[in-house]
């Protein structure tokens, strides 16, 4: 989830503006979204939003904050499309300024000078940014890798890297995820011979799954179908989505025609070739839904699913899941650990080696990771040559010049969640008693009292999630005499009252069940 602050002559300006996905932390929620406070607090002096690329931990919060921020965005024009179609679906694009800006175009915002520098990554239209400031260049590389043989777009050249740094770089902030790989990521060109031998080896229909967002990794796919001679069907709304956008500005112009499901299953099992969202164990994408048996795409024993993807960090269980499903199934499954199905977009030490020596920054400041990445890569990049770095937290505000880096103070940072419709504080009250609610159960309790305060009745009580099962109905007995206890003790006004009935009635399920379940107490006047 990337939001990056870039601060000169009293003016601000964004890199990117995404989301991340939600843990079992935040129980019913998918999406979790930055909390811009601290500059929606300086809305004045913000200046604009320049996005690197397409993926969406660096635009997927826009159709929820770009109206509230009310600022002109900037990308180049395949961002750009997938930009427009997210404010589409929320019905804003009127409200929003999206300046396309053409691959390698420079422009400039109040005090900032941008470039934008393209560089390989799993998406078309990978930038970094070079900033230019009063006080030096920052060379923001966004997501990159290096790849010799790129399948989509043309990176940057080492000369053309070098000319950069002949100039001058205050600071690289650079990309950290695969500090810790001492090979290079691999280039995309290579996948395909992999592909084509995994796929070969298969005697049913093949599903293969990537990142929708890989449009690199679809061009391949489309060639592998040519090369193993099998007809594409897509399924996933967002590989539809990439398709259409790639296409509208000169991407895969030779990508073959696909078919629909229906055809795609009236086919010969050994001719067809399916490509599908889900390899990150989504539980709405098409994979999902294939191999729960939901889909109009149906898989059997001795068919095979190609997981041409990397498993992200915290999605295992998820993807287990589905793995199982497939595997009762008699699916055949192939990962990058069985073949060469997949080459990650991120870059390896020795293309960080690399780019610090054509970049020669001043200063390094790692994003993009967890914070043994980061730590890591300030570390590699001193060993390098580097002269001064600095490991960045969030919140942290950093000086890079004059006289930097020095960290010169702490801004509040946070998480909000998209809850439904509703976008909510991760930390606040709704939140925190979904979670208690979802450790500990929760227990409804009602009483009666006639004017006297005297219990009328039996008080009511009501479960869910409260681990009494057989004991049940004893457990309940104890409960309303809780109740009954506490309303006959008495007590100086109904709050008091209410209070008594939750505590000594979570007394109770303290007792039976080790839980402390929230207790919601109503009292009603008869």
């Amino acid at each position: 989830m990337n939001v990056n602050l870039y601060g000169t002559k009293g003016k601000w300006l964004m890199v990117d503006c995404g989301i991340t996905f939600s843990d079992p932390s935040c129980p019913g929620v998918e999406l979790i979204l930055p909390d811009l406070a601290f500059i929606e607090e300086r809305l004045d002096d913000l200046l604009g939003i320049v996005l690197t690329h397409g993926h969406e931990d660096h635009i997927g919060a826009l159709p929820y904050m770009a109206a509230e921020l009310g600022v002109p965005l900037y990308a180049t024009p395949f961002t750009a499309g997938l930009i427009r179609g997210k404010l589409d679906e929320e019905g804003i694009s009127d409200k929003i300024e999206l300046n396309i800006i053409e691959n390698e175009g420079s422009f400039t915002i109040g005090p900032f000078g941008i470039t934008y520098v393209p560089l390989a990554h799993s998406i078309p239209e990978g930038n970094a940014v070079l900033i230019d400031t009063p006080y030096g260049r920052i060379f923001h590389t966004g997501d990159w890798k290096l790849d010799d043989a790129p399948q989509l777009g043309e990176p940057s050249t080492p000369e053309e890297l070098t000319a950069i740094g002949d100039k001058g770089v205050l600071a690289l902030v650079c990309d950290s995820t695969n500090v810790f790989n001492p090979e290079p990521s691999g280039s995309e060109g290579s996948v395909r011979a992999g592909l084509d031998a995994a796929i070969a080896r298969a005697k049913g229909r093949v599903l293969v799954t990537t990142f929708a967002s890989n449009a690199a990794r679809l061009q391949t796919l489309g060639r592998v179908a040519k090369d193993t001679g099998r007809t594409l069907c897509v399924a996933g709304r967002s590989l539809d989505r990439i398709l259409r956008v790639a296409k509208s500005v000169g991407y895969l112009k030779d990508f073959p025609e696909v078919v629909d499901f229906d055809t795609a299953m009236g086919l010969p099992p050994s001719e067809v070739m399916i490509v599908a969202t889900g390899g990150q164990g989504e539980p709405r994408a098409a994979l999902s839904r294939i191999a729960e048996g939901s889909h109009v795409i149906k898989l059997s024993a001795g068919d095979t699913v190609v997981f041409s993807s990397k498993q992200i960090p915290g999605n295992e269980i998820a993807i287990g899941r589905i793995q199982n499903a497939l595997a009762e199934a008699g699916v055949i499954m192939v990962t990058d650990r069985q073949a060469d199905v997949h080459v990650s977009g991120h870059p390896g030490r020795p293309e960080l080696a690399k780019m610090y020596k054509w970049i020669r920054p001043e200063i390094i400041l790692p994003v993009h990771g967890e914070m043994r990445h980061m730590v890591e890569q300030a570390r590699f990049a001193l060993s390098e040559g580097v002269p001064r770095g600095i490991v960045q937290k969030n919140g942290d505000v950093l000086r890079l010049a004059p006289n930097g880096p020095l960290r010169i103070g702490r801004e509040h940072v946070g998480r909000l969640v998209l809850d439904g419709d509703v976008i909510l504080p991760s930390d606040g009250s709704t939140m925190n008693d979904r979670r208690k609610i979802s450790m500990h159960g929760q227990i409804s309790v009602a009483v009666a009292l006639d004017a006297q305060d005297s219990l009328r009745g039996t008080p009511q009580i009501r479960l869910q999630g409260v681990p009494v099962e057989e004991d049940r109905a004893a457990f309940l007995e104890d409960a309303v005499e809780a109740a009954r206890l506490a309303v006959e003790k008495g007590a100086r006004d109904e709050d008091s009252l209410r209070e008594q009935i939750r505590l000594g009635v979570r007394r109770r399920a303290v007792h039976w069940t080790g839980k402390k379940p929230v207790v919601d107490v109503l009292i009603i006047r008869v």
